[in-house]
């Protein structure tokens, strides 16, 4: 027992009170279940789904696969918990492993947006209209005052006739306040190309910008001790999340410490519109209309997607189509005159930020070995959990591809 939490491991630890498994299976509270994985390749926290992941020494796309056969024996009382969604697997090799030991959800969430351009402001309209029972407040900050006015005014006067909405706060925020939040959204880009000067893949356009600001506010998130969920929305999301997670961890002496974010606080939002676009195509044609209930998104918000037909029954020429209509709906739209940024702020933000609140499942990028992945998955009480599926070797082939490219992109 530490802190009055119980943790569990192969190996002995230092500890404030060793206990028999006669009186652990009486405990009732969270599990943590302690191991040691290299900061690089391993996550300091995450829901343990499985038996298997227990005691995990490598982190791959294998997480990604339903286990089949047990490795090791572990006692009923664990295998309950586990279902139960009470088991934490905790990476002590973080020096700041002891801080998830006293870290609680919030009931309502306090979300601070930066970048209240398109994206930014319309992710905002969308929390405010559907938050309210998760939201106690949104934050605005932008570097032009005007758009924090805007947006307060605007925001504020948002209201359903039973004006529920008014419980969620509206507040100007400053740079220095950002981080006094339980979820920080970055909004901010650089660098988006004017309409009818895009290239195919419009999203890496933005990166070398797009990352020296997320650097800045990755590593103000280091110097104020932020422990909450640092959510990327601007493109590209996977590598901007690497990003953030390199410079949060790098000292001063310009080698990384992992004393800043931890890989679980950080999320890429990237993923939802995508899985949105894919259900869009696939009800064009009768032979890809199943996508909507057997279908998944997999991968980076661009070069690199993969679109399932079927994790059931998969198609791989079916799939291949669904992918390239998905991956190239962003030039439609814009050949239409208008950049494509309603469906992405609030399918890839607001709904899914939603679901990632009520702990619901959704699609977003999130640190698998040391590299950041998009896949479905859900935030609990007892940290993130990966879906797990009987994947296609085809399939598992495809994402591996996509996983070693996002791990070179960097």
């Amino acid at each position: 027992m530490y802190h009055e939490k119980l943790l569990i491991s192969k190996e002995k630890y230092p500890s404030q009170e060793q206990i028999s498994d006669s009186e652990a299976e009486k405990y009732m509270g969270m599990i943590f279940a302690l191991s040691k994985l290299s900061p690089e390749h391993g996550r300091r926290s995450f829901s343990v789904s499985h038996e298997n992941f227990l005691f995990l020494e490598q982190e791959d796309l294998n997480l990604l696969v339903n286990p089949v056969t047990p490795i090791m024996i572990v006692p009923q009382w664990i295998k309950t918990a586990i279902g139960n969604n009470r088991v934490t697997s905790l990476n002590t090799l973080y020096p700041n492993w002891k801080d998830v030991l006293t870290y609680n959800e919030p009931i309502k969430w306090r979300i601070n947006v930066v970048g209240l351009g398109d994206v930014g402001g319309t992710l905002l309209t969308g929390l405010k209209l559907l938050g309210v029972d998760k939201i106690q407040s949104l934050g605005l900050y932008d570097r032009d005052k005007n758009r924090i006015d805007r947006y307060k005014y605007e925001l504020s006067q948002i209201l359903s006739p039973d004006m529920l909405e008014s419980s969620i706060n509206i507040i100007s925020t400053t740079e220095e306040d950002v981080f006094n939040c339980d979820m920080f959204v970055f909004c901010v880009s650089v660098g988006v190309p004017e309409v009818g000067k895009e290239s195919t893949d419009v999203r890496l356009i933005q990166f070398e910008g797009n990352a020296k600001i997320i650097g800045h506010y990755a590593t103000l998130a280091r110097e104020k001790n932020f422990n909450g969920i640092f959510a990327v929305v601007s493109d590209p999301v996977d590598l901007l999340c690497k990003s953030a997670f390199i410079a949060s961890n790098t000292g001063i002496d310009g080698n990384m410490d992992f004393k800043g974010l931890a890989p679980e606080q950080i999320r890429g939002y990237g993923l939802g519109v995508m899985n949105a676009r894919a259900c869009y195509y696939s009800l064009q044609q009768e032979a890809t209309k199943h996508y909507m209930h057997e279908g998944r998104a997999f991968g980076p918000h661009g070069e690199g997607l993969i679109i399932a037909d079927s994790i059931t029954n998969y198609n791989e020429v079916l799939s291949e189509s669904l992918t390239h209509s998905t991956k190239t709906a962003n030039l439609e739209v814009r050949s239409s005159g208008f950049k494509p940024y309603i469906a992405p702020a609030l399918s890839s933000g607001a709904l899914s930020i939603l679901a990632t609140i009520n702990s619901k499942w959704h699609y977003s990028a999130t640190f698998i070995g040391g590299t950041f992945m998009g896949c479905k998955n859900r935030l609990l009480p007892s940290g993130t959990e990966l879906e797990t599926t009987d994947l296609n070797e085809a399939l598992l082939r495809k994402l591996n591809s996509t996983y070693k490219l996002l791990s070179e992109s960097l």
